[in-house]
């Protein structure tokens, strides 16, 4: 009976939230997402994440045992101290962990697992349109709208032959389940350099794949000096200046400056790198730069060319992934929740949503 009534008051609660209308939606709860929504609530605003993942989806998706290259106050958000042993550099599990407790601290509001299929209307009365995972359609009404998408969730794609196959991956999470296979990595940057350092020292046989003439210079300090050497030493195998053409059930063809060759295999780790999702930016009207597709936008507000619309986090940098980060994209949401106060303050409240389907 507990239970029944649990849920009752949890559907209750849904509805209500689809009834209001909020000040701002913001789609994503990643640090930058969940940084805003923090300071749209410390100017007054109410504010909803919706995300198609997890809290910080992005970070949950990372290597398990990943370390990051940052030091913790870094990656603050809200003002709450990022604490760990030592002040040693954090890892993904304390990451988690962090960004969960900003998130119950601040009682910040959000719908997990629900993708944003189209978002209609205009400035001062938008309709968000969702999908949850049991493929439920849902819509939720705001004044101003905040994208944080990321771009995690959309590999590159090598286009080539076998891509499609189940033993094709383009996440790493762990080495376990790779122990005593045959495993080609491809790309040359730091996730590359770890999957292959660590599917090695957990018995899998390693060859790595690149099209450049050795590990790209930004791989991380510590990291670097390590791969070289396995590759030196023959421990990893790898194939630079070289391209894969073709992926099989049981194999992996390439092109080499030598020529052709045909790799045994099992599993293929294609870490060649992500991109924002440019088709859903585009269908809200966001105008991208034809060089890199960064969205076109006010420099101090960030709002875009779409009036109540607004980028946060990497987004903003378009293809140029490597130039935001949580340390410098977790500031986004002060520029937006300033802007948006100043817009909202003295505004109509009541805006008439009858034509915003």
């Amino acid at each position: 009976m507990e239970e029944l009534q649990t849920k009752t008051e949890a559907r209750a609660a849904t509805k209500r939230s689809k009834e209001q209308v909020w000040d701002v939606i913001i789609v994503g709860a990643g640090p930058s997402g969940l940084a805003t929504a923090i300071e749209c609530r410390r100017r007054g605003l109410s504010a909803l994440n919706i995300d198609k993942g997890c809290v910080v989806n992005s970070l949950f998706n990372y290597p398990t045992n990943m370390t990051f290259f940052t030091t913790p106050e870094l990656l603050e958000i809200g003002d709450i101290p990022f604490s760990t042993e030592n002040n040693r550099k954090p890892n993904r599990a304390e990451a988690l962990e962090y960004y969960r407790k900003v998130a119950a601290h601040y009682r910040l509001d959000f719908r997990q697992y629900e993708n944003v299929t189209r978002i209609a209307g205009q400035d001062g009365r938008f309709v968000v349109h969702t999908i949850d995972q049991h493929k439920r359609k849902n819509s939720y009404r705001s004044r101003k709208v905040v994208i944080a998408i990321g771009y995690y969730d959309l590999p590159n794609y090598l286009g080539i032959p076998g891509e499609e196959l189940p033993k094709v991956l383009h996440y790493y999470r762990e080495p376990h389940p790779y122990f005593d296979t045959d495993v080609v990595v491809i790309g040359g940057k730091n996730s590359a350099a770890i999957a292959a350092l660590e599917l090695y020292r957990h018995g899998a046989r390693v060859t790595l794949v690149h099209r450049g003439p050795s590990m790209h210079p930004h791989v991380k300090y510590w990291i670097k000096p390590d791969i070289d050497n396995r590759i030196k030493a023959g421990e990893i195998k790898a194939y630079f200046r070289s391209e894969v053409r073709g992926i099989t059930s049981d194999e992996v063809i390439i092109a080499t400056p030598d020529g052709g060759v045909e790799l045994k295999n099992d599993f293929v780790f294609a870490l060649t790198g992500y991109h924002p999702d440019y088709d859903f930016l585009r269908s809200l009207g966001m105008e991208l730069t034809s060089d890199q597709c960064r969205p076109v936008c006010d420099p101090t507000s960030l709002e875009c060319n779409v009036p109540g619309v607004y980028a946060a986090g990497v987004i903003v940098a378009g293809a140029k992934t490597n130039e935001i980060f949580i340390e410098n994209g977790r500031f986004h949401g002060v520029q937006i929740a300033k802007h948006i106060a100043e817009k909202l303050d003295g505004g109509a409240k009541e805006e008439d949503f009858s034509e915003s389907t």
